[in-house]
């Protein structure tokens, strides 16, 4: 595989290409640097700039994955665990492989996560209970479900910010 070579820019976090980059290569790029940011011991400051690491890892899939991006007590991310994978248009979410994920990973908390590839983030009718589900199966062993985030083309959605959950 071809990577892209960079320089690091004049100012602080910028960056100069040094080579032709394609629009693989620049989606590459930033899922890497998404993965950077929510590596083990980051500590979730923003939910936009968690947004923005999350639609980076996500945007360009052509089904539906649903994930989980575990922490600590302090918040801080243990890591960020691909659970389910679907179709086009919905993916099939169990609670119980939620739970295991967060005791496994001795997790205090929880950001709940999945994309919807038609680019729409609104969150469904079926998003929403199974959301419900999983707040109360993550209640139970203690882990709180601090938000959830609907990734698409045109933006995210958060459940935390419009209450649902």
């Amino acid at each position: 595989m071809r990577h892209a070579k960079l320089e690091a820019g004049e100012v602080p976090g910028t960056y100069r290409a040094t080579s032709l980059l394609t629009e693989r290569d620049i989606l590459q790029m930033a899922r890497r640097l998404a993965r950077c940011r929510l590596a083990r011991g980051e500590h979730v400051s923003s939910p936009a700039s968690t947004f923005e690491h999350l639609q980076a890892l996500l945007i360009d899939k052509e089904h539906e994955i649903f994930g989980a991006l575990l922490m600590n007590t302090r918040h801080r991310i243990i890591r960020f665990e691909e659970l389910f994978r679907g179709t086009i248009d919905g993916a099939s979410v169990h609670p119980r492989e939620v739970v295991k994920a967060a005791l496994q990973h001795n997790a205090a908390a929880v950001v709940l996560v999945h994309n919807h590839p038609s680019g729409d983030p609104e969150p469904s009718r079926s998003d929403v209970r199974i959301t419900r589900r999983l707040v109360e199966a993550l209640a139970l062993v203690d882990v709180r479900v601090l938000d959830h985030v609907v990734v698409a083309g045109d933006g995210c959605v958060s459940f935390a910010e419009r209450g649902l959950l």
